[in-house]
């Protein structure tokens, strides 16, 4: 079912100026105490029904409105643990061409350096290191 936007207050208000019209017309041409037209007996009957279809819609719009659902969420399976696999072999070292030097580990540069710094501290001459 659409939900319906309109107001009824324009409606309302045509009704109200045409009933009016009504009234003053009767009013003039018969006298404020002649009973009303079929037209003014009408126009009153619609506003009372326009004003009780509004009374009903500002009750339905005080309601508390339906909400949804809250999702209820599933938990996944658990997976199996995958199987340990066996540590690989260690490479073999890379042999070396001829005439060429192997290349000092990180550890063996480390242990140079702190040589070198332990011999610029002994030395008899200061260096801008130590």
């Amino acid at each position: 079912m659409p939900i319906r936007t309109a107001s009824l207050s324009r409606q309302l208000q045509k009704n109200g100026q045409r009933l009016h019209l009504a009234m003053a017309s009767r009013a003039f041409s018969q006298g404020a105490d002649k009973p009303a037209s079929e037209t003014e007996v009408a126009l009153r009957d619609e506003r009372a029904a326009l004003k009780a279809d509004q009374k009903k819609r500002q009750d339905a719009a005080k309601a508390p409105k339906p909400k949804a659902a809250k999702r209820v969420l599933v938990a996944r399976p658990v997976k199996a643990p995958k199987a340990v696999k066996p540590p690989k072999e260690a490479k073999a070292p890379k042999e070396l061409k001829a005439g060429q030097k192997a290349k000092p580990s990180r550890a063996d540069k480390l242990t140079k350096k702190a040589e070198n710094l332990e011999a610029a501290k002994k030395a008899d001459r200061k260096s801008a290191k130590t």
